[in-house]
């Protein structure tokens, strides 16, 4: 399983903000600056993590975005599913697809729901506030 560019994209950015603290707005120019991400991918980060309820926008003097919520309610399955959609391992987690060539002989579709909710589970336990530490997460052996 690997990340698109724009979803590591989206945790750099919001780690970024994070670490800027409270209710501090920042304009797309500044962190892509500070990112070195490019400003396009920034302003389109933006839109997508404001859709999703993760950012708020304000306009005008004293624009830019800050974080809806503190670092420590954002985690990084909301930060995926905001860029990539919900998280789907396999097309076996949704009831409704019909499109795999082996679905009626499959003994691990009826666990595909379990396997990804593990997985959702582990990315919901890293919070942002976690991402945005400059020292080194903990590890944790699962």
């Amino acid at each position: 399983m690997r990340l698109s560019s724009l979803a590591d994209y989206a945790v750099v950015l919001l780690a970024a903000t994070a670490r800027r603290g409270g209710d501090a707005r920042v304009t797309a120019t500044v962190l892509a600056e500070e990112t070195g991400l490019p400003l396009p991918t920034v302003q389109k980060l933006v839109s997508r993590l404001s859709a999703a309820g993760l950012i708020e926008t304000g306009r005008g003097t004293g624009g830019g975005f800050r974080l809806a919520r503190a670092p420590q309610a954002i985690d990084l399955a909301q930060i995926i599913e905001a860029i990539e959609g919900p998280i789907a391992l396999t097309t076996c987690v949704d009831a409704a697809r019909h499109d795999c060539a082996v679905e009626t002989n499959c003994m691990i579709r009826p666990h595909a729901g379990t396997v990804n909710a593990v997985v959702r589970g582990a990315l919901a336990g890293v919070t942002l506030a976690q991402l945005a530490n400059t020292g080194a997460m903990p590890q944790e052996v699962v």
